[in-house]
This record gives structure tokens, C-alpha cells and sequence, in this order.
């Protein structure tokens, strides 16, 4: 099974990701495309521009075309084009979309990570906090065009946690 997680940045996706990998120890965690990039020598913008996420966007679509069964994602196309989108109104996108969605097809479970009603992670001015709440309310409005598996998490860690589990189990029933 192919699971990747979505949302803003700063609402614990990559905490909830980890802890689910360390649960399913037979899964291959991957790491979300910027830390991946950054390691491989790109350099980012301190504040990041349409072509940091298209960079992002192009490195996520590889990722998914070239993994196996049993994997996590940190990340995918998805929240990428988000960002595309919520710093750019302007630009076109449809071409991108078409092969984000394509992308996501492959992917068996979607796990959504939204911002809390009552939002529970400190978001400084430095974390970008209007980009974060623009780019929770486009995959809010995208999360209905696609066919896979949705999951939409909310609550504590833990909850979280149980919730994408008790998920993953009923599907490979």
C-alpha cells in the first residue's frame, strides 16, 4: 500500500508520517522532497518562490513513480501544487494539476492533516502563518476531486495516529 500525508506546513503531518512508520516496520518512510533536495545540495530561497515548489512539485511526482507497495510519504504532489497556488494566483496550473492528479492515483491512502478549529502548533510570523491557513483552505477545496482513500485526522498525536492504523487495517481486510 502506498500512503502519503497532506496538509500545510506546521500541523504535525511529518510527526504523525513518523510514528506511523515506526509502527509498520515493513513500510519504507520517504522523506518529504525538500529535505531531500537540501541534502542533494539545492538551495532555497529563505522565503520559498514558485519554482522552490515547482522544484518540490517535479522531485514528489519521481518519488511516487519510482517507489514500490508499502511505502509513506512525507508529502506529494498535492500539498506542492497547493503552495504553487496559494503564492501564485496567476499562473496556470492546469498542466500541473493534471499530472498531480495523475500522480495521486497511484496512491492508496490519502491522509489529510488539517489545521485544527483550535489550532494546536504555535505558528511564528516566520512560519508563514496566512501562506499555511491559503494552503489548508485549497486542499480543503481539492481533497473532493480525487477517488482515492481519504483520511482526514484531527485530535491528539495518539488519536491521529489510531485513527490512519485503524484505516490501513480495514483496508487490507
Amino acid at each position: 500500500m502506498r500512503i502519503a500525508f497532506t496538509g500545510s506546513h506546521r500541523v504535525g503531518k511529518t510527526t504523525l508520517a513518523e510514528e506511523i512508520a515506526e509502527s509498520l516496520t515493513h513500510y519504507e518512510f520517504i522523506n518529504e522532497p525538500y529535505l531531500q533536495l537540501e541534502e542533494e545540495g539545492y538551495l532555497f530561497s529563505e522565503i520559498p518562490t514558485f519554482d522552490d515548489y515547482l522544484e518540490q512539485f517535479n522531485f514528489s511526482l519521481e518519488q511516487i513513480e519510482n517507489s514500490d507497495d508499502n511505502v509513506i510519504f512525507d508529502r506529494c504532489p498535492l500539498d506542492l501544487l497547493a503552495y504553487m497556488y496559494a503564492i501564485n494566483k496567476k499562473e496556470n496550473i492546469s498542466a500541473f494539476y493534471e499530472e498531480m492528479a495523475a500522480s495521486i492515483a497511484e496512491i492508496d491512502l490519502l491522509v489529510f492533516v488539517p489545521i485544527e478549529p483550535i489550532d494546536v502548533i504555535v505558528c511564528q510570523e516566520s512560519d508563514l502563518p496566512d501562506l499555511r491557513y491559503k494552503v489548508n483552505d485549497i486542499l480543503q477545496d481539492w481533497m473532493g476531486d480525487f477517488s482515492n482513500e481519504i483520511l482526514e485526522v484531527t485530535g491528539t498525536l495518539e488519536n491521529r495516529k489510531k485513527q490512519v492504523l485503524d484505516k490501513i487495517i480495514n483496508m487490507e481486510e
